[in-house]
Formats: structure tokens, sequence, C-alpha cells
């Protein structure tokens, strides 16, 4: 013990204390900071900030949105960094993740785990858009044709490969194929006829298609989705059919276009330490309590869905934590119902 200073056995507990307190409290706050990878369109940006503003902020969770231009780097960090516990994912992304992974490991070691999903997001309606004058109306007309699929490593390019791979039987050559940014191949498809189609995959509404000047159609078209036809029977077995509206899109559209869409889920990993396992259940009962308050303020598309245990794909289930809560959450909405009766 330093001389000069009186350490009563009292004051040295409650200074003992004291001091765990604080460092308690400290990672505490540390402990409830989350980050949530999403990709970089409009509408996955929205959406994640929407949780992080309605959901985590609600129960004072710390939700930093990071949006990634590559799909891949999405799965790679949520796996590889610690910090990382969530991400909003397209469902063929995942499994053209696992493909490439298998690919290059040439079937060696373990295969990595299945993501947890935590919720089930909106689908992600996919958008191929084709000069006014082009000699196609319908999706399976494009066999020959020359497509931008998106930014190279994007959600949007890896959905329209996978696409055109399902209903053609094949892959887009390299000469068919480009990967530039959304607005740079509208702009090449209506000026100068080098692109016939261009892909974009985004929940409606995707504010490019949406804030388009009133004479829009006179120079593009959104192609329609033919259920009836082989090729598009193709891609329905891994893709859903939607609808694009045109109260939507007024500028674009004159009536409601039928397209295809892509399953969305909020997922994370088998996390059991106590720390993540306690932030995601609290997000859990968030999800549940403020759900409502998505569907009012935040996109659009949060009315499509609800804080419910959807049907997953096969191979998939929910992070167990926050599976309880949002089962609590159907038998207490459920509850709610019966005494309203």
């Amino acid at each position: 013990m330093p001389t000069g200073i009186n350490w009563k056995p009292g004051r040295f507990l409650i200074v003992l204390l004291a001091v765990g307190i604080a460092l308690q409290s400290a990672t505490l706050r540390a402990a409830a900071q989350v980050t949530l990878l999403t990709g970089t369109e409009e509408a996955d940006v929205r959406i994640g900030q929407d949780l992080a503003d309605f959901i985590a902020g609600a129960v004072d969770i710390k939700l930093d949105v990071l949006p990634l231009p590559s799909s891949p780097e999405s799965l790679d960090r949520l796996y590889a960094e610690s910090g990382v516990n969530l991400a909003a994912v397209q469902l063929d992304v995942y499994q053209a993740f696992l493909a490439q992974r298998a690919h290059a490991k040439s079937g060696a070691g373990r295969p990595m785990p299945p993501p947890r999903v935590v919720l089930a997001l909106p689908d992600k309606e996919i958008y191929f858009i084709a000069r006014a004058d082009a000699p196609f109306e319908y999706l399976h007309q494009i066999r020959d044709a020359r497509i931008n699929a998106g930014p190279a490593g994007s959600g949007t390019a890896v959905t329209t490969q996978a696409i055109y791979r399902l209903m053609f039987g094949k892959a887009l050559k390299k000469d068919q194929a480009s990967f530039l940014a959304h607005e740079e191949a509208l702009v090449n498809l209506v000026t100068e006829g080098a692109i016939d189609v261009v892909a974009i995959a985004a929940g409606q509404p995707a504010m490019l298609l949406a804030n388009m000047k009133p004479e829009a159609r006179q120079y593009i078209k959104l192609l329609k989705l033919d259920s009836t036809h082989s090729a598009s029977k193709a891609a329905l077995h891994s893709y859903s059919g939607a609808t694009v509206r045109a109260a939507t899109y007024p500028a674009l559209l004159a009536e409601d276009v039928p397209v295809l869409a892509v399953k969305m889920y909020l997922v994370t990993l088998d996390f059991r330490e106590h720390a993540i396992e306690t932030r995601l259940i609290r997000f859990g009962s968030s999800l549940c309590r403020n759900f409502s308050a998505l569907q009012a303020k935040g996109h659009p598309k949060w009315r499509e869905v609800g804080p419910t245990l959807a049907p997953l794909p096969s191979g998939w289930n929910y992070y167990p934590p926050t599976r309880d809560e949002l089962r609590h959450c159907r038998y207490s909405a459920a509850r709610a119902r019966a005494a309203e009766r």
C-alpha cells in the first residue's frame, strides 16, 4: 500500500466496486454497437437505416449501416470480422457465394455453416429495361441481347447472371455482358445503343426509376414476365413473381407489369457469446414491439412483411434467440386479436 494514505478496508472495497461498475458500464456500452452490412442500392441502404432508427435505436443499440458494393465482400466480412453481426443478404447471392467458396477450396475442409436468419426482409423486384423501340416485350426474348448486368460484384450482377443461366441454360457471354453503373447504363441504352437491356434489382420504389420525367416511356420500357413460358418457369423455380405497379412509376408505366423478384433476409451467424446473443435478443424483441413504426415511417416495402417466422429455404434456420422473440411476438399478437373480439 502507498504510504501517507489511510486505506481502510471499507473505503478500499468501495473504490474497487466503483471501478468495477465503471468498467462494466463501458463494456456494456461497447457491446451495444452492431454493424449491419447492406448493398449500395438506395432501397438497401434505406432498409438498413430504418432498422437502425426504429428498431435498434428503440433499445439503445447503435446499429452502424455499412453499404458495400460487392455482395461477396459482405458475406466474407460477416464470417470473418468479429464486429460484424448482421447482413442483409439476397438468397441467390448467398448461394453463389457458397458455390464460389466450394470451387475455390475444391471441396477441401469443412463446409461453411449456413447463416441464421433473424427476419425475412421485403423481396427485391428485378427490372429488365429496354429501349422503347426494342423488338422484344418479354423477358424470355432477351436470349441474344446485350445486357448490362449491373456493377461487377453487386447483387444485381449476381442476380442477372443467375436468371439468364436459368432461363437459357448457358452463361452470359463476355461480349454480351457489361457491368456499368445503372445510371451510366441507362444513358448508354438510350443514346449510344451499345446496350440492349439494363438490369436493376431494387425494391420499389427504386428512386432512379421513380424520379424519371414524364417523357420516359417514349425512350424506354420495362420488359414483362410471361409466367407461362418455359424459360420463365425455369427462373421461377429459384425466383418469385412480383408486380411492378404503374402507380409507383407513372412516368414509365401505363399499366402494372409482372416481373421477377429475389428473396432477401436479415442474417447473422450462430453466435453463442453472451454479449452478442444478448444484444441480438434485444434487437429481436424490438422487432416485435416496434415493427409498426417501420411500416408507418420506413420504406414502403416494409408494408409487405411483418415480424413473423416466414418459411425458409431448405437448409436454412432461424437464429434461436431471436426466433424465440418473434414466436412470442406472434403469440402476443394472436392474444391481442382474440381480446378485441
